[in-house]
């Protein structure tokens, strides 16, 4: 990993030294676009249709379009001008609790990591943010923009993440679908109620996959080396006709699901349990001997 940032975590009058690393990577899978006559990848070309000819990097500005067609021109000199904090400072502003953010703000995740001989204020600032239990709101300002961003304890190390403003965030209430007015029963609620309890269990990322992307994969393995893929059947969803009926199926089809993992667990458990006997038998064997 390499730092894209360097910089220091300010609160107060106390300067944490650090360094910026991604914490996220998209496993997208990527494709070119190609001219399916020739199968050559197809070029984006810079091109200025009045000049009729290509513009190199250095003959491009910053146009803001206030006008149809109509442009104000803002150079590097008036970027740097703007108030909106140390390019290389992340400034603490508050301390609060984690949970009165709303995850709808979280944009971009990172890890700092101490730099320049700061690994004892560094480590000072996360234990006492461990200690208070409080998560730090900043503004911090990378490749020319200002954000928002939160930081807190995690995986052991400070982890940032920017946040949207809150004019960023758009407004549920404009969504006109979300205007209406219904009835609940109290009967098909606590069934629903059941049903998300019957599917309640503790978050383990690590059982989360993304099938798409691993069948697109074996779909492109495939097709280089010149196999086909056999295509899973999928299964119909039936139309819902009794909302109560539906509930009842699918809390009694999360118990059934339940059972078979816990049955699986506990088979491989108990595969595991002779294997250890065996070694201690050997080991006690070898003993002996």
């Amino acid at each position: 990993m390499r730092p894209i940032w360097k910089g220091a975590v300010s609160f107060g009058l106390v300067y944490v030294p650090v360094k910026m690393y991604a914490a996220t990577e998209k496993k997208d899978v990527k494709f070119n676009y190609l001219h399916q006559k020739c199968k050559n990848p197809i070029q984006y070309r810079r091109y200025c249709p009045y000049c009729n000819e290509e513009v190199p990097l250095e003959e491009l500005v910053r146009g803001y379009e206030y006008e149809k067609g109509r442009y104000v021109i803002l150079r590097d000199e008036d970027f740097d001008a703007l108030p909106g904090g140390d390019g290389h400072n992340i400034e603490i502003m508050d301390f609060v609790e984690l949970g009165e953010i709303d995850p709808i703000y979280y944009d971009k995740a990172y890890y700092l990591a101490p730099a320049g001989g700061g690994e004892k204020v560094y480590e000072l600032l996360k234990r006492a943010m461990e200690e208070s239990g409080r998560v730090a709101v900043a503004r911090v300002t990378i490749r020319s923009k200002v954000s928002l961003a939160v930081l807190r304890v995690a995986r052991g190390v400070l982890s940032m993440s920017t946040m949207f403003y809150p004019d960023e965030v758009r407004d549920a209430g404009a969504i006109e679908e979300m205007h209406y007015r219904v009835e609940v029963p109290e009967k098909e609620l606590q069934m629903a109620v059941n049903l998300v309890n019957s599917l309640t269990a503790s978050f383990d990322p690590e059982k989360y996959t993304d099938e798409y992307r691993h069948a697109l994969m074996e779909l492109i393995q495939a097709r280089v080396a010149g196999r086909q893929v056999a295509e899973p059947t999928r299964a119909e969803a039936g139309r819902v006709v009794d909302l109560m009926e539906a509930l009842k199926a699918s809390i009694e089809k999360a118990k059934r699901e339940r059972g078979r993992q816990a049955a699986g667990e506990a088979l491989g458990e108990g595969e595991m349990e002779p294997q250890k006997s065996r070694r201690r038998g050997r080991k006690k064997a070898a003993g002996e001997g």
